[in-house]
């Protein structure tokens, strides 16, 4: 079983926004959206939602290739003084 403070780690940290004095509602709601998204929450909420899938290998194998290419294009620029 989890303790509490493991379980709170998991948990997406609430947070309070008090209404103020001279502060009407529709103004109280923007200042919350505002915090809320500044957060971050959203973003991660959404990135739990779905899994990354893991390249398969032959994707890995040509994406090796591709920087290798890369690599020695930018080092035969880099020789001829272009970059």
């Amino acid at each position: 079983m989890m303790s509490r403070e493991e379980t709170n780690k998991n948990m997406i940290s609430a947070f309070r926004v008090e209404k103020k004095r001279e502060e009407n509602s529709k103004q109280l709601v923007s200042r919350f959206m505002k915090r809320f998204k500044k957060s971050g929450v959203l973003i991660q909420a959404k990135k739990s939602l779905r899994r990354k899938r893991p390249l398969s290998r032959k994707l890995r194998i040509k994406a090796a290739l591709r920087r290798e290419e890369l690599a020695l294009s930018y080092k035969k620029l880099e020789k001829l003084g272009k970059e």
